[in-house]
């Protein structure tokens, strides 16, 4: 699955991971430790408030530790780019130990051989745990992917948070999203530039502790408002710059 335009990879291959997390203590160690050494130069940890000792068990492993006490997914995202040392590419990676780290190569290898700027893994596609993924945050997914199609014509199968980026592509969408539009927000806009955007399938399994987002009705009901409004409200400004062009 891929969009049009072809690639030419920027000289560095390294790999950075960024990883967001909000009182994930017992976890992202968990996830630390699962990482492949072999592929990865840095990893960013960025501490989205928590009262735990998230940040703490992240340092004594290794990781960098970013601080960003405003709450949001975007937020933590955001202040992780801002922390990176220019590398090749970029993957962002929950910190609940639902994706699976070994699942990385399969990212990263399609843009380390200039085939992809952008690769989203897919859980869909992948093998899901049983109550890995919640029904409500499937059906949403399910709305969401389908929106894309419909105002932008091209097919994704999810939302995942495991993905795998260019640097330089990453800069050049200039993000915004600072809470649950953030993944969409990529994707919606990876198309619109005609990026080369692949899926691959990743295995997927229940979180560790209770999820922030699809744990709760009132959670993924904002979720699903705000990943609805960020796809209208990313393919209305595009249709508004190209009539105004």
């Amino acid at each position: 699955m891929s969009a049009s335009r072809g690639v030419s990879l920027r000289p560095e291959h390294s790999v950075a991971v960024v990883i967001p997390a909000f009182n994930e203590e017992k976890p992202i160690g968990m996830v630390l430790r699962s990482l492949p050494s072999h592929l990865v130069d840095d990893v960013v940890v960025v501490d989205n408030g928590s009262t735990d000792r998230t940040a703490a068990v992240a340092a004594s492993l290794g990781a960098r530790v970013v601080h960003e006490p405003r709450r949001g997914y975007g937020h933590a995202c955001l202040a992780g780019i801002a922390a990176l040392r220019e590398p090749g590419v970029v993957v962002f990676l929950d910190g609940d130990y639902s994706d699976y780290p070994e699942d990385l190569p399969s990212l990263v290898s399609p843009i380390l051989a200039g085939e992809a700027d952008v690769v989203i893994g897919s859980r869909l596609r992948g093998r899901r745990e049983r109550g890995a993924m919640m029904p409500q945050a499937y059906l949403g997914n399910m709305l969401a992917t389908a929106l894309i199609w419909i105002l932008l014509g091209f097919r994704y199968t999810d939302l995942g948070p495991f993905r795998a980026i260019r640097h330089d592509r990453l800069v050049e969408l200039g993000m915004s999203e600072r809470t649950f539009g953030w993944t969409v927000e990529m994707q919606v806009k990876a198309v619109q530039r005609g990026y080369a955007i692949r899926e691959v399938p990743v295995r997927y399994r229940p979180r560790v502790g209770r999820s922030k987002v699809s744990g709760s009705l009132s959670g993924t009901v904002r979720a699903s408002v705000g990943i609805i409004s960020t796809i209208v409200r990313l393919c209305v400004s595009e249709r508004w710059q190209r009539r105004g062009g």
